[in-house]
């Protein structure tokens, strides 16, 4: 079972409490704090891009990367309405990521990078490090080990007015990864429709993110505990890359 199906038609409904002008006030604030003139974004992991739409209407020229068709397809009817430059959309995983040119910074928001396997995490890197400017930037967040440890055994209900989303929560200490079954119940006239998703983000420790930033050649790594939904263990870590 895979994710991102059937859920991209409702994923913002069901997601309206991410703050994603914060996202973007941070991004800048980072580019700022590193004395970054960046122009080229690249939006790794962008789902239905709401914030690469909303980074192209503050001016940045942008391409937005996302394994997703499903997602892909909601970010299209978007960025038909943008007033700035549409973003060049690209169906693309982590092992195959592949830009025509380098970019002055790069994200990845919203957990994207608990989605992969390590040794997907690694090849990403390798790859950002080959497509970002040397001294360019790296911006992304995860869910802290102990949160995705929170939940294992939970479950959750999220709804709107069309659809139900129901999807319950285990973590695996063997792999060090949190499985979530999503069920989503849409209504049909007396009827209701069911469809499944599965949905894994692996925990990594900062220790190691930071490693393996290293070793795929990144530099100044910071971390901070302190950004958008930092109350729900959300970290983000930046880092500048090196010469290719």
């Amino acid at each position: 079972m895979s994710a991102y199906l059937d859920l991209a038609r409702w994923y913002d409904d069901l997601t309206r409490d991410v703050p994603y002008p914060q996202f973007a006030d941070y991004y800048e604030a980072q580019f700022c704090a590193r004395n970054k003139t960046v122009k080229t974004l690249l939006d790794f992991a962008c789902g239905t891009g709401t914030l690469t739409c909303l980074m192209a209407e503050r001016g940045y020229e942008t391409i937005a990367v996302d394994a997703s068709p499903e997602m892909l397809t909601e970010l299209m009817d978007k960025a038909a309405d943008l007033s700035g430059v549409p973003p060049l959309i690209l169906c693309q995983d982590a092992v195959s990521l592949d830009l025509n040119d380098v970019v002055d910074a790069a994200v990845c928001s919203l957990d994207g990078v608990n989605y992969l396997s390590r040794a997907e995490l690694t090849e990403l890197l390798r790859r950002l490090h080959l497509f970002i400017h040397p001294q360019g930037i790296f911006i992304f967040d995860v869910n802290s080990e102990e949160r995705l440890r929170s939940l294992d055994g939970q479950i959750f209900v999220d709804e709107t007015e069309e659809v139900l989303c129901l999807w319950r929560a285990e973590f695996h200490e063997d792999t060090g990864a949190l499985f979530y079954g999503m069920d989503l119940f849409r209504q049909e006239d007396a009827l209701w429709s069911r469809s499944g998703e599965e949905h894994v983000e692996y925990a990594y420790s900062v220790e190691t993110l930071e490693t393996l930033l290293r070793e795929a050649g990144f530099v100044n790594i910071g971390v901070d505990f302190g950004g958008p939904q930092h109350e729900q263990g959300r970290i983000f870590i930046t880092a500048e890359n090196t010469a290719h």
